[in-house]
Parts: structure tokens; sequence; C-alpha cells
């Protein structure tokens, strides 16, 4: 590795000094450069930094304390000497005001020079080292502004509720996710946290706390924040350890589980129902069935026809619901494939309107009906539109009175082509309106008593219009009739 040289600028009037010194300092191996006046020295010690300057106080152009301050502004950390046989006190304070390191009376002994540059070498060596020192010092302390940052930018931007407590149970981070979660209206980074926690979360963190010896387990819990399942959240507290294995403290990760628990709890709701309204029917066909079949009953042929009758009408009924169940699931999963064709809405209404003539006859009921002409065609699953509107006429039809009307108008409104079925039925109450989409759900007053149905069709139909980014609205009044609104958006 070559030795590095000091770098050394003379700067003065005077060539036999000039030229002797610099012989001198090259011989202690000194790198050195002359500049015969001082505008020349100031050009050359100002466009590259030397280690030393040694500049004369006396000089024809400019004087040594010209010089001295263009090369410290330009390069603070060269360390400059003033050399003069006329120094005064009063230059002497101004040169060192200024940042001269020491003055160098003229003539100067070889000894006393090399002795002063050395020091001054020194001192400017200590000098750079303090400085890198330093900024690296900067740079580290930046770099962990930095990293900071992005940590807070990323926790903050978490929707998950994080938080951090120490060993004392001191909060010593969190994010907004956190105190939305817990709802504390303000929190302060060092202040005991573990008061004001929901207790099923203190609880996890001290478990943590407690133990005397660190331990890396996690804590799980489901805490339910709001009652009626408006805000569950499942907590997870872990442990964080000191770089020498030692507990530091305590993370808790806050997830909202909300959408899921609700999920969970209809799931169940709907299987209950399912079960239920299963039951029912196949208990009434397996009672039959032990009437016909025991002895001691002696049921007469007419009896075992009516009870069989019964039987295939509880059983196609069944089958019915178990084929509108696997239509729902199929909607849910989305695995129910579609046949997309153009479709004149108007024109299914009319087929659905003579496919249910039989009906309509049995019940004397008459349909008005009213379509606008070149409606729009509407691309869907012939099929499942088809079964849409044959729901909805169907009970117009089921829950009519005898030798009541059903009127049906299909029009355009803004993008959608909506279909109005309005019926003189026995309408619904504001609280039966309310839950008529629900699945199972069927209206039970004194008019309804004999109608039968699975409760599931109107379910169906809303999930088919909903499927197609459509609408349905009912108008109803008890006694009096209802009027079902579908609107299925279509393209200009």
């Amino acid at each position: 590795m070559d030795e590095i040289k000091p770098k050394v600028i003379i700067i003065d009037d005077e060539k036999g000094l000039r030229i002797g010194t610099q012989r001198l300092l090259q011989s202690e191996n000194f790198d050195v450069d002359t500049a015969e006046n001082g505008l020349t020295g100031i050009k050359m010690a100002t466009d590259f930094e030397y280690d030393l300057a040694i500049i004369d106080l006396k000089m024809p152009d400019v004087d040594g304390i010209t010089v001295l301050k263009a090369i410290k502004k330009a390069h603070p950390n060269t360390v400059c000497f003033i050399a003069t046989a006329y120094a005064s006190y009063d230059t002497a304070i101004e040169a060192t005001k200024l940042g001269a390191f020491t003055y160098i009376p003229k003539p100067f002994t070889p000894e006393e020079l090399l002795r002063n540059l050395n020091a001054g070498y020194e001192r400017r060596l200590i000098t750079l080292e303090t400085e890198r020192l330093k900024k690296e010092r900067e740079e580290r302390l930046l770099e962990l502004a930095f990293e900071k940052s992005r940590l807070n930018t990323i926790v903050n931007s978490l929707a998950d509720g994080v938080f951090v407590v120490n060993k004392n149970g001191e909060l010593v981070l969190f994010n907004p996710s956190a105190i939305k979660y817990i709802e504390l209206n303000e929190v302060i980074l060092g202040e005991k946290i573990l008061g004001i926690l929901p207790p099923i979360i203190s609880e996890q963190i001290k478990k943590i706390l407690d133990n005397t010896t660190f331990e890396n387990k996690t804590y799980t819990a489901e805490v339910e924040l709001k009652p009626e399942r408006e805000l569950v959240v499942e907590i997870k507290c872990s442990p964080v350890p000191h770089p020498d294995g030692s507990l530091a403290g305590v993370v808790a990760v806050i997830r909202n589980i909300t959408e899921m628990k609700k999920v969970e709890y209809v799931k169940s709701q709907f299987v209950s129902m399912v079960a239920h309204e299963l039951k029912t029917p196949m208990a009434a066909v397996l009672g039959f069935l032990n009437i016909i079949l025991n002895p001691e009953m002696k049921v007469t042929p007419e009896q075992e026809h009516d009870y069989m009758n019964r039987s295939r009408n509880r059983l196609n009924g069944l089958v019915e619901m178990v084929n509108d169940l696997l239509d729902i699931s199929r909607m849910e999963m989305k695995t129910k494939q579609r046949e997309l064709k153009e479709l004149n809405i108007g024109e299914i209404v009319k087929g659905t309107v003579d496919f249910l003539e039989l009906e309509l006859k049995k019940k004397g009921v008459t349909v008005t009906s009213k379509y606008q002409d070149n409606l729009p065609v509407f691309k869907a699953d012939n099929n499942e539109i088809t079964r849409l509107f044959t729901n909805i006429i169907g009970n117009s039809i089921k829950y009519n009175k005898d030798n009541g009307t059903i009127d049906v108008n299909v029009f355009t409104q803004g993008n959608y082509i909506v279909t109005k079925i309005a019926d003189t039925g026995i309408g619904m109450k504001p609280e039966d309106k309310v839950r008529l989409f629900s699945e199972f759900f069927r209206v039970k007053n004194e008019y309804t008593r004999s109608i039968s149905g699975t409760g599931l069709g109107l379910s169906i139909v809303k999930r088919i219009v909903e499927s197609y980014s459509g609408k349905i609205e009912v108008d109803s009044e008890y006694t009096k009739g209802s009027t079902f609104t579908i609107y299925l958006p279509f393209t200009k």
C-alpha cells in the first residue's frame, strides 16, 4: 500500500525561501507545491484542497490575511500557517480568529518548521476523522429515521390493529386501527394501558408479562367488543424478545372477524331452519305410513288412499324444497351454469301467463297486461328469468282472492326494463313485508293456512334479480293486494 504524503502549498514571494522550504519538506516526505504570490496561491489552494498551507504575511499583490480568508472559505479543514518577520499582536489575533493554526516567525529553523507542520497535520487528521465519524453517525441516524418512518407507514396502513407494550405495561407503539377497535379517545405513548383495555385483552397480555421466563408462545382470544355481533375481533398476543433473549414486551394484533362471525351465525341459523323445514313433512309422511302399516288401526282402502296421497304431496314438497336449496347453494357458490342469450322480457312474461292459464282459471283470476313496443333486449339465462316471473306471477295467483285480478305492465325507465305485477290478493302486514325475501319465510295469517309452499321462492327471485345487477321492490297493503316491481338493467 502506497504511503500517503501530506500535501503542502507554500505561498511566498521570496524565491529563495520558497525553493529552500520546498526541498526541505520533500526530503521529509511531504508533497509540496509553491505559489510565487498571493493571487496564484489563492487560485491553487481553492481549486484543490491541501492538507497544509504556509502563507507569507507580506506579499506585493495581496497580503497573507486575504489569502487565509479565501482558503478557509473554500476548504475550512486546510491547516494554515502564517510565516512572517513582521508579526504584530493585532495581526496574530486576526489570523487566529480567521482559522490560522499558528504563526511561524522568519527566519525559522528546519526543526521549528517541521515541528509546527507535524502538529498541524495531526490536527488535520483528527479533524477529518471527527467529521467522518460525525457524518457516519448522521447517516446512521438518518437511516434509522427513514427506517422508523417506513415502519410507521407500514403499521399505520394496516387494517389490523397493532399495539406494543413494554414489560412494564407501558404503550410504546400503536396504529389508528387499534384505537378504532378498542374505542380509546386518546392514548399517550408511555402511559400504562392495561387498565383501560377490555379485560380479556389485558388478561392475554398479562399471561406473557407475568411469565418469569421468556416463552415464545402466542395467546389468541375472540372478543365481542360490541353486542349482537356488531363488532367481533380476534386478539393475538405474542412476546417481543430483547437481543439477549429476555422479554422486552408484548405485541398485540387485533383482527376484525365480524363478517366471518356473521356468516357463521347465518349458516347456523340456515342449517337450523332447513332441519326444521325438512323434519315436519318427513314426520308427517312417517306418521301416515305407521298408520297404514299398523294392523290394529283397521284402515279402510279409502283412508289408505288418502294417506298415500297426502304422503306423496308432502314428499313432492320436500323434493321441491331440496331443489330450491340446491339452486340457492349454486347461486351462492357461483357454480350454476348459465346460457346467456338476448331475451325479450315482454315475451317471457306473456309466455309465463300462458303457462299458468290453468291456475288462473281454477281461481277465476283475470290478467290485464300492457307491453311497451320495441322493448330492448336483455342478455340473460332464459331458465332463470322464466323462473323469476313464474314465481312472482304464480304467487300473485296463489295469494289472490277468488275472481281477483292481476295487472302486468312492462316498460322502460332510464336504463332499466321495468316489470310491474299488481294483484288484488291478501296483501301483507308491514312486519311481514320486512322478512319477505328471507329463506323459509311464509306469511302466516287466516288467509294463508291452506296455501302450501317452501318459503324459498322469493329468496331465489331476489338472488336472480341481484345477480343481474337489478333490484326488486314490493308495495303491499293487508287485504288489499301487493305490487312487485322488478328492475332489470339493459345496455342502450
